[in-house]
């Protein structure tokens, strides 16, 4: 019996840029849970830099979806990260629809530092909403955060009160959990968990880097998953993958290297090994 827990991944794949599934891969790796990529795009490098090639493979996750279908796969979580349409959207749906013994995690990429992105519509964002209903958790940083409450965005010093709100207010869209990530206030950068059930929230803090890299939302939610379907509770959950994500940073940015190619946390990863036995 393969006792090993299954995570389906659905999320673009790039060749350099630390991101998506080249971050879900290596963290839910080490954490003991099998990740199952489920690509909605093939980019020869994430979008931030200035030349890249994007191919969207949309009409081959139809078959993709479909070809697991026929092999009745099973999964422990459900997981998608940035989707590029309404279309795509709607594939997610159906799959989380169709798994609804499995834990959905939505991370609704939508926008980042104030700034909805170019390619995300209002269509997609009622789209997005719709597919949040049916998650367990979502992950929204400060901005999608603001983006679907309609609440104006402050990049310092969001206070407990207007998280709240905005936690309540996705709430009431049905997530059982609303974790909102990048709350920066007095040089320390925060993450704002909610849970609806039990009415209680927390916040974990680490210190603030003031530098944007690639793929932090990923490594975030990949360690998060990760440590949930091994039995540890949100707030460890959380705590460790702040502690880890500002570890890597520090990490990278004492290097000095390029921001667009992500935080170096290949040599970190024997770190989540040890936390999964705590």
């Amino acid at each position: 019996m393969n006792t090993v827990k299954k995570v389906a991944v659905i999320n673009d794949l790039s060749g350099i840029g630390r991101c998506s599934l080249t971050a879900a891969i290596p963290i839910l790796s080490a954490l003991g849970v099998q990740c199952c990529p489920f690509p909605t795009a093939v980019l020869s490098c994430q979008t931030g830099y200035d030349e890249f090639t994007f191919l969207d493979i949309t009409d081959e996750m139809y078959k993709y979806k479909k070809s697991w279908d026929k092999l009745n796969v099973k999964f422990d979580c459900i997981y998608s990260g940035f989707l590029g349409s309404e279309e795509q959207i709607n594939i997610v749906y159906h799959m989380a629809k169709e798994h609804e013994e499995s834990l959905i995690v939505i991370d609704p990429v939508m926008g980042d530092d104030g700034y909805i992105y170019d390619t995300f519509t209002e269509n997609m964002s009622n789209k997005m909403k719709e597919l949040i209903r049916i998650a367990d958790i979502v992950t929204p940083n400060l901005t999608e955060a603001c983006l679907l409450t309609g609440s104006s965005y402050k990049k310092y010093n969001t206070s407990d009160e207007e998280l709240i709100y905005m936690a309540k207010k996705i709430g009431k869209l049905g997530p059982k959990v609303v974790i909102i990530t990048g709350i920066v206030r007095n040089n320390k950068m925060y993450n704002f968990a909610y849970d609806i059930r039990q009415d209680e929230y927390f916040l974990v803090g680490k210190e603030f880097v003031d530098k944007s890299f690639s793929g932090t939302g990923d490594t975030f939610a990949s360690i998060l998953i990760g440590l949930l379907l091994n039995d540890h509770n949100l707030q460890f959950s959380i705590e460790k993958a702040a502690e880890f994500l500002y570890k890597a940073i520090k990490h990278t940015d004492n290097l000095n290297t390029d921001p667009k190619e992500g935080i170096l946390f290949e040599v970190h990863l024997k770190e989540l090994i040890l936390i999964n036995e705590e």
